[in-house]
């Protein structure tokens, strides 16, 4: 029997409200929605606005923004580690997961998209072989990873797991977890941060001075985006190399794949043009030094001139540039002098190499005057200006322009078809955190951001249990795993053992059952819902539910019943466990 536009578009949404549950990446890049879900979620956690209690921020209130910013940097360095370990969260399968969407996308946009599917980015991600730098290789046929995006209450908990000392998280995590905290404990205004997503990776643009750009665990600024280090060139990956899928504001949202757009066009047209300029500079001897530390390999194609007693001298650049990995001084900038002092003369040669570039002849004329990356006819002269025998010398200055103009591959504003995401949040930063609560509450069913985030805060005293339970019933790989083939009262026995606390501090909300399983706790709640996840996944069918009382939660299986104790304060709700889906 056909399925209904009506039936398609009753469970889009269900499954737009279970996957703000479990936030995979496949979840976030179908639903875009639920990335600033989860920043609003985050805000709404106790967790960031205890950061403020810390004695690291002190004074932090007197400090001028930027001064704030890298301060909070340091804190997320100090308690936060990158995860890419992608067993974390299990394994599932191609084949399930384009079935649960099969409705939404095809395979091949999904192929184009996204690294589980095939994603390959463009030529740089073929040249270091993107599955085999991600780990992916390790996934033969269709068994892929789950890359699911963790709460901050979900990166805390990793300091639980054996190994790491601190809290975790992957890019999207962190993305979403500075987004929360810059607003919290830095003031930074909601209306300044936008978030964006590529195939392979999360980051912030936070529109301040010239801006900056969050980087998992780093922040990035314009300085640092040219200045050569191998830390910079990280950075710069994504946004050198792939296209930009999601860009996501408080006003709303845009993809790369949807007509639909929700994000107010005045504020992403001045996004765009704040990005570009971040991504732009002219070129200056101090940029080029910079470019070519960072490219080595472009180093053969120039050479440096210096005058040793009246007379013109060269040395290859790669040599002269060797130099400074054994002393302070550096080729490209005023202490050049120094830095040839103590190159041996015998690296010199009287005559200059043939095929190479005169370093000194480009720097003058980056010196003399504005050379504009942008225009084509400049850039045009500078190469016939420069123009070498050396067979990669146009490639090289080609790469140096690109060092210096990156042009983000953004979702393209035109035929689009804008509407509002709903009535405007209206957040900002003398408000606390109750008044925010109340303030998202009172925006339910009103801002599409604001629903979805009381499902991604995990809160089963605002929503519905359905879309939760579908998620721990579904996709659960780590406790499914985990159990192996334990019968029901092993299971109990072990879910008994586990710590009697809740990765999540407050009433009402639960952990997932892969988080009770890798973390090692869980209130009864979740540890009910854990077992009945276990025994679902093992084919136990028929009947099962979930009955909560004072104090105790008891979780029936046919004729038995097994109790835990909970104090999530869920009184009263009676659970039916659905029978898996895929």
């Amino acid at each position: 029997m056909a399925v209904s536009g009506n039936d398609i578009t009753i469970r889009r949404e269900f499954d737009r409200r279970s996957c703000a549950v479990t936030l995979s990446d496949m979840e976030v890049f179908l639903f875009p929605e639920l990335m600033y879900s989860l920043l609003l979620a985050n805000i709404m956690s106790p967790r960031i606005w205890k950061w403020r209690e810390d004695p690291w921020f002190d004074g932090f209130d007197e400090m001028k923004p930027y001064r704030r910013i890298v301060r909070l940097k340091q804190y997320v360095m100090d308690h936060y580690f990158f995860n890419l370990d992608l067993d974390t969260w299990g394994l599932t399968s191609t084949e399930r997961e384009i079935a649960r969407f099969s409705d939404y996308i095809s395979e091949e946009e999904l192929s184009q998209s996204n690294a589980l599917f095939g994603y390959e980015g463009d030529r740089y991600y073929f040249d270091i072989d993107i599955r085999t730098h991600f780990g992916l290789d390790a996934y033969t046929g269709n068994i892929i990873p789950y890359w699911k995006t963790e709460t901050v209450e979900a990166m805390d908990a990793f300091r639980h797991k054996e190994n790491y000392p601190t809290g975790a998280g992957e890019c999207v995590s962190l993305a979403a977890l500075y987004a929360a905290a810059l607003f919290i404990v830095a003031r930074i205004p909601l209306e300044d941060i936008f978030m964006m997503a590529t195939p392979l990776h999360s980051q912030n643009f936070i529109d301040l001075k010239e801006g900056i750009l969050t980087n998992n665990r780093r922040l990035v600024t314009k300085n640092m985006w040219y200045n050569g280090t191998a830390l910079s060139a990280q950075a710069r990956r994504a946004l050198e190399n792939e296209r930009v899928t999601i860009v996501t504001h408080q006003s709303g949202w845009i993809h790369t794949l949807y007509e639909e757009a929700t994000i107010d066009p005045e504020a992403y047209e001045y996004f765009s043009g704040r990005l570009r300029e971040f991504l732009t500079i002219n070129p200056t001897p101090d940029i080029l030094g910079n470019w070519l530390r960072q490219s080595r390999g472009r180093q053969e194609c120039f050479q440096v001139r210096w005058n040793i007693q009246g007379r013109d001298h060269y040395i290859s650049a790669e040599r002269a540039f060797a130099y400074e990995d054994d002393c302070p001084y550096r080729l490209t900038d005023n202490t050049r002098q120094k830095l040839i002092k103590e190159i041996d003369h015998e690296e010199f040669r009287h005559t200059p190499f043939e095929k190479r570039i005169v370093l000194n002849d480009l720097e003058e004329y980056f010196s003399e005057g504005t050379v504009d990356v942008c225009d084509p006819d400049v850039v045009a002269r500078l190469k016939v200006g420069f123009a070498s025998d050396c067979m990669d010398a146009e490639a090289a200055l080609d790469d140096f322009i690109a060092f210096c103009h990156v042009d983000p591959r953004l979702p393209d504003a035109g035929n689009r078809t804008f509407s509002e995401i709903g009535e405007p949040l209206l957040i900002d930063t003398l408000m606390d955190r109750e008044a925010i609560i109340a303030r998202l509450e009172n925006l339910r069913g009103k801002n599409r951001y604001a629903d979805l985030a009381f499902y991604a805060w995990r809160d089963l005293s605002r929503t519905e249990v359905e879309p939760f339970l579908a998620a721990a019933i579904d996709r659960s790989p780590v406790s499914l795993d985990g159990a192996g083939e334990m019968d029901s009262a092993a299971l109990f026995d072990h879910l008994n053992s586990l710590l009697p606390e809740s990765t999540y501090d407050e009433p009402g909300r639960l952990a997932q059952p892969d988080e009770v399983w890798n973390f090692g706790r869980g209130d009864g709640i979740e540890k009910a819902i854990t077992m009945a996840t276990v025994l679902r996944g093992n084919g136990v069918t028929g009947e099962m539910t979930l009955s909560i009382g004072s104090g105790e939660v008891v979780l029936g299986v046919g004729g038995e019943q097994w109790s835990f104790p909970t104090s999530k304060g869920l009184e009263g709700r009676e659970w039916i466990i659905p029978e898996r889906s895929l």
